[in-house]
């Protein structure tokens, strides 16, 4: 649920980040197994499960079914990519200095450690961009919600703008992770209980499921789908921070393999029956299509206010790449020194900036779906696909056989052509 969070947004039900520090990679943090699995259920499923069956109704239930086992394959080959190169990495340098080396908590410093300050700098923009994606695509979703429920109101911008601006601006002001985490929990609680109630509602309305309804729509369809799968597997470079929170790491493949094989197998049950149940009718976001009922409005109820207070975790890394960057500026390191509370005012500052500039892109975001597929198709693709695959031949590629360079090498390239399309559907 944290989607694409950096080291501050470690694991929620078990914030063993310290212990790692101490201990170093070799030895990991104090999370168990059950722990780590539920750390990585938390950190991959968010909100774009919700649009599963508008993308399997664009591609057909066959071809959906397939995109998200696809997706959830090579997402699941690429997190391993990450944990082997720096495993290999830690190996290799430990051989030539005899000494523990640094511990590797995030995405970026990967990136650094393999491509300088240039791979640090790319992998923080598209987390930047991937959690700004995020972040956008929660306003959206509660705007919308809100709408469906107070349709006499106000349009879904005017929710944006009159309510959930001002709630955000005011959550901004939070710094502590420890006291947003709980929220994070209830937002996954409240999409569990989602995903119950509308599968339940789902099967009550089926009555010859499969007519009428496309397995396979055309060849054009599947990128679309694959784009929203790649989104919904999110929480990509929280694998370094899961894994080093985990006693004992050796398990951790075993663990993330399990629950992301789970996950696949509810994702693509989820989206069939979404699509089955209303067919042509099926909304970008599916509870739009539950029928007026006190539990249907209780569930989005539930999942506006959770969704709304764990926006701020969203946010999170986006703050800190601001604000590191902000505080190296020259004049602004003396201004802060110089005048009290300089430095308090314009990092608030940058975080009220930033929130009003999501809230007036998602108000002009068009669609649900799209968007998340847009998002997931360039920069989800990149940080999935390219990064991994790029770092793991730039440190073990000469070890490598032959398959295993070409394995990668498709990976690579895939996720630029993947990303490339992307953006040229989008624009």
């Amino acid at each position: 649920m944290l989607g694409m969070g950096e080291a501050e947004a470690a694991p929620l039900l078990l914030a063993a980040r310290e212990d790692g520090a101490k201990t170093g990679r070799a030895g990991g943090g104090g999370a168990t197994w059950a722990q780590t699995l539920g750390n990585v259920v938390v950190s991959i499923v968010g909100t774009g499960v919700l649009g599963l069956p508008y993308a399997f109704r664009t591609a057909g239930w066959l071809a959906g079914s397939l995109g998200v086992a696809a997706a959830g394959c090579a997402t699941l080959y690429c997190m391993l990519l990450l944990v082997s190169t720096v495993d290999c990495r830690d190996k290799l340098e430990e051989e030539e200095t005899e000494e523990p080396c640094d511990v590797l908590y995030t995405y970026g410093d990967l990136g650094d450690k393999c491509f300088g300050t240039l791979g640090r700098c790319l992998t923080e923009i598209l987390i930047f961009v991937s959690q700004a994606g995020g972040s956008v695509a929660y306003l959206i979703f509660i705007a919308q919600n809100l709408h469906s429920m107070f349709t006499q109101l106000m349009s879904p911008a005017g929710f944006i703008f009159a309510i959930l601006l001002p709630v955000q601006t005011a959550l901004s002001f939070v710094c502590s992770m420890s006291s947003l985490s709980p929220f994070s929990i209830v937002a996954d609680a409240c999409n569990v209980l989602a995903m119950a109630i509308v599968i339940k509602d789902d099967v009550q309305l089926f009555d010859h499921p499969f007519a009428n309804r496309s397995a396979f729509n055309g060849l054009w369809a599947i990128p679309f789908t694959f784009g929203v799968a790649v989104f919904c597997f999110e929480g990509f470079s929280m694998t370094l921070a899961l894994e080093a929170s985990m006693a004992e790491r050796r398990k951790f493949r075993w663990v993330l393999s399990q629950a992301v094989v789970c996950i696949i197998f509810v994702y693509a049950c989820f989206g069939v029956c979404g699509y089955l149940a209303y067919g042509e009718a099926t909304k970008d976001i599916i509870t739009l299509n539950l029928p007026n009922t006190w539990s249907s409005s209780a569930v989005k109820v539930g999942l506006c206010f959770a969704l709304a207070f764990t926006f701020p975790v969203m946010m999170h890394p986006i703050h800190e790449i601001v604000e590191m960057r902000i505080r190296s500026i020259g004049c602004f390191h003396k201004l802060s020194h110089n005048v009290h509370g300089a430095e308090w005012l314009g990092l608030h500052s940058s975080r009220i900036a930033v929130v009003i500039i999501l809230a007036v892109v998602a108000s002009f975001v068009p669609a649900f779906g799209s968007f998340i597929s847009f998002v997931g198709s360039t920069v989800s693709a990149l940080l999935a696909f390219v990064l991994p695959t790029a770092f793991h031949l730039r440190i073990v590629g000469s070890s490598m056989s032959l398959w295993q360079r070409l394995l990668d090498y498709g990976f690579l390239l895939f996720g630029l052509v993947f990303a490339g399309y992307g953006m040229f559907t989008a624009l």
